[in-house]
């Protein structure tokens, strides 16, 4: 009977260990699955932190450069802003100088139809002077006649008028050109010119016409003195230049 018991008690007691064994591999089981569970979860997470480390780097370095760009662009626009500044400036000043220039060529083009050596062509009038009729018994011929003193009051009053080119016959007017009465003819710069005197005088036309009929004036003088003056305007009149003339 003891043996029996003996028995049932060693049964028991390998009973009792193999439960024990199946328990620890069971835990040690679980605990391996949830260290391998938790080892790939903290690898996953450091990747994942790694991954969303090098992105972030790479943001800011693309935001520096970035902002780098903008400022460069900032400088290169401020740049062009100066550079159209200064060609503005020297547009400006291009445009002063051709003025200028544009004013200095009328003035020397204005001399030179004055002395003459260019020819002219434009609007302008006609003053024709005759001596007029007179009986030699009776009168002075000297009354009737013109003389330089009359070419002379015509061509000035053209002249102030603003004339741009004046002839007598043909014959270019200068500053320098100088006009003498040798009884019924005059000379001209030399050249000697009978009656009519045909004044021909470029320049706005109404500008001359008015001038020379001011009450008072150069028309009246002349009548005055006997002398048959004609004026005309024309739209076309055509002086030679004296280096043209023979």
């Amino acid at each position: 009977m003891k043996r029996k018991v003996k028995t049932e008690a060693k049964v028991n007691d390998d009973y009792q260990k193999r439960g024990r064994r199946i328990l620890f591999s069971v835990v040690f089981l679980v605990l391996g699955f949830i260290l391998a569970f938790s080892y790939r979860t903290l690898g996953s997470n450091q990747e994942a932190d790694a991954l969303e480390s090098s992105v972030f780097l790479k943001e800011e370095a693309y935001r520096e450069e970035l902002i780098s760009q903008q400022e460069r662009n900032k400088e290169l626009t401020d740049e062009i802003a100066a550079k159209q500044e200064e060609i503005r400036e020297f547009e400006r000043s291009f445009s002063t100088r051709e003025e200028d220039h544009a004013i200095l060529v009328d003035k020397a083009r204005d001399l030179r139809l004055l002395l003459g050596v260019i020819p002219a062509v434009g609007q302008g009038v006609i003053v024709t002077l005759k001596d007029a009729d007179y009986d030699p018994i009776e009168q002075n011929p000297n009354d009737y006649i013109v003389h330089e003193s009359h070419v002379l009051r015509v061509v000035n009053e053209l002249r102030i008028s603003g004339a741009q080119g004046i002839a007598i016959n043909g014959q270019r007017i200068t500053a320098n050109s100088y006009i003498k009465c040798t009884g019924p003819v005059i000379t001209i710069d030399g050249r000697t010119f009978p009656a009519p005197f045909v004044i021909e005088a470029i320049g706005n036309m109404d500008v001359l016409t008015s001038s020379l009929y001011l009450k008072g004036g150069v028309i009246d003088g002349l009548i005055r003195d006997n002398i048959v003056v004609t004026t005309e305007q024309s739209k076309e009149i055509r002086l030679s230049a004296l280096r043209d003339e023979s």
